[in-house]
């Protein structure tokens, strides 16, 4: 019964603030069900992984290149991909309350990319962020800004 008293307290602080940075245990299980408590609540969920996102700001809200691996057989060609979270919201439920982007592994990111996830809620309010910075013993999450300072 807790979990619930827990989850729904998570939601709260999420609407409240924006984006929250997360600290999982490392053996995981728990961001399921917190994720689960999102879509209860009302929000779809988008899971990526922090590695890999080159330009966090392009990646997410602009349309960017891709090449695929270039094995000298042919031409070097660049195709285009929509931005991630501007397609996601444009393609949310009439129902929805918002997007929730859950980044793993974003112990990775820079400070300055963090401080762009930390402004983008602002930019777009159906957008809400839960960004992994670290293992703890405990599933616990604080305000991204506060995250950014204590690192």
């Amino acid at each position: 019964m807790a979990l619930i008293t827990i989850g729904n307290q998570f939601v709260k602080d999420l609407e409240k603030s924006g984006a929250l940075g997360t600290y999982v245990p490392l053996e995981g299980g728990f961001e399921g069900r917190y994720q689960r408590r999102l879509r209860a609540a009302g929000y779809t969920t988008l899971s990526l992984s922090a590695r890999g996102l080159g330009d966090v700001a392009t990646y997410l809200t602009g349309v960017h290149g891709v090449r695929p691996a270039h094995l000298g057989k042919k031409d070097i060609r660049v195709y285009y991909v929509p931005p991630i979270v501007t397609y996601q919201l444009e393609q949310l439920p009439p129902k929805s309350k918002g997007l929730v982007l859950w980044i793993i592994e974003g112990h990775v990111l820079s400070r300055e990319e963090v401080e762009y996830l930390t402004t983008l809620p602002s930019i777009e309010p159906r957008l809400k962020i839960a960004v992994e910075m670290g293992g703890e013993r405990a599933f616990r999450w604080t305000p991204l800004k506060n995250a950014i300072a204590a690192a």
